[in-house]
């Protein structure tokens, strides 16, 4: 088994010990309360995330959350290693100066950005930017934008003219070095292609692990066909404990913040989404409060009140650790997680489960020395999947 690669999040919209857009049904006494997405704030958690061993973390995009170029460029100037996913839109950048921009963090951050290309969200939020193409039209110009990136990253002189995007002479003045890995997502058929012709790690939400087979092998057989060799990542939250009952607590206690009036708000306003993948997201659950363990440690509760990734794995360190190697066995190498909140989370996972994975000789610390790794073959690696 190859090592895998862990990235944490960066909540621009702020966090909470609740799910930020959900309920917040706090008793009297409890502790709780809103932390506001200050630079300050997201420092704490990207330093943690750094010194946990978190490869990366990634920042949404939209109007409901913070920049993320602006956001992750002064956050490199707080961490040494971490790199930043940062989530962005083609129809609102032209493609020279994205290609530009990503050349211009790599110089600056000594090579820490990583690109996640995101499509557009629901067509209204992409007309309050400008942008008025529908769904097959805007992946269409995902790979056109990419083909052009793509060649200015070469030191090519572009001239394209496509059904979406035109430039002429479009050259840089240096390219990035490293060239950034591209990673995107999508689940209608106009995002496959795409993702075989341009992307370098293709995401899937949290979807049951006999889903995710079926996603990566239809990646796969679109990239075979196109030629190329696409790596598959995942974006789940995580709830993990010492305990099974601790987490499952814990994932109740959020529960129980979940208004009645917060999930039927929600789940309309979800309903109406253009996203293929957000409709797989609405059907793990149904809206519903029960039955949400879905497979084995795998909860759709999140999804109640948070549109996107929406499933958590949940459970004891060991547990959760199983689960991720059998995501890994389907082909899945990166994994994007996140907790509410985003600070104590990631020391939770990067405490508990972590070490899991690194005595079992499947992960190890990006800053680790090589004679600090551990040999691979310990009981836990033979014992998953029971």
């Amino acid at each position: 088994m190859s090592s895998l690669t862990f990235h944490w999040f960066l909540p621009t919209y702020g966090d909470s010990r609740h799910v930020v857009g959900g309920g917040h049904g706090l008793p009297a006494g409890a502790a709780g309360g809103e932390r506001p997405a200050t630079l300050g704030y997201l420092t704490q958690i990207a330093r943690a995330a750094e010194d946990l061993g978190f490869e990366g973390a990634l920042t949404p995009t939209g109007a409901w959350c913070e920049d993320a170029w602006l956001t992750t460029a002064m956050l490199a100037r707080e961490t040494e290693r971490l790199k930043f996913l940062v989530a962005f839109r083609p129809g609102i950048i032209a493609p020279t100066l994205a290609a530009q921009m990503a050349a211009t963090f790599q110089r600056h951050s000594g090579g820490r950005l990583l690109l996640n290309v995101v499509t557009g969200g629901e067509s209204h939020e992409q007309r309050a930017y400008g942008d008025f193409l529908g769904k097959d039209d805007r992946y269409a110009r995902t790979g056109e934008f990419l083909g052009i990136v793509r060649e200015l990253w070469e030191g090519k002189t572009v001239d394209f003219s496509g059904e979406q995007l035109r430039v002429a002479g479009a050259r840089l003045a240096r390219v990035p070095d490293p060239v950034p890995p591209v990673y995107f997502g999508g689940s209608s058929p106009a995002a496959g292609e795409v993702a075989a012709r341009a992307a370098d790690v293709y995401l899937t939400w949290g979807e049951p692990p006999a889903e995710v087979e079926r996603k990566i092998a239809w990646i796969r057989g679109l990239a075979d066909r196109a030629g190329r060799r696409v790596r598959f990542g995942i974006r789940l939250h995580v709830i993990t404990r010492d305990t099974a009952e601790a987490a499952w607590a814990e994932a109740q206690r959020l529960l129980d913040g979940f208004t009645p009036e917060a999930i039927r708000a929600v789940q309309a306003g979800l309903a109406r989404s253009e996203s293929e993948g957000q409709r797989r997201m609405l059907a793990l659950h149904g809206g519903r409060t029960d039955g949400l363990e879905i497979a084995p440690n795998l909860w759709a509760g999140i999804g109640l009140v948070r549109g996107g990734a929406g499933t958590a794995l949940v459970g004891s360190h060991t547990e959760v650790a199983a689960r991720i190697v059998e995501y890994q066995r389907l082909g899945i190498e990166e994994f994007i997680l996140s907790g509410h909140p985003h600070v104590e989370e990631a020391y939770w996972f990067g405490e508990g489960v972590l070490p899991v994975l690194r005595d079992a000789g499947l992960w190890r610390h990006p800053a680790a020395r090589p004679e600090d790794a551990t040999a691979a073959g310990i009981p836990f690696a033979a014992g998953v999947g029971r």
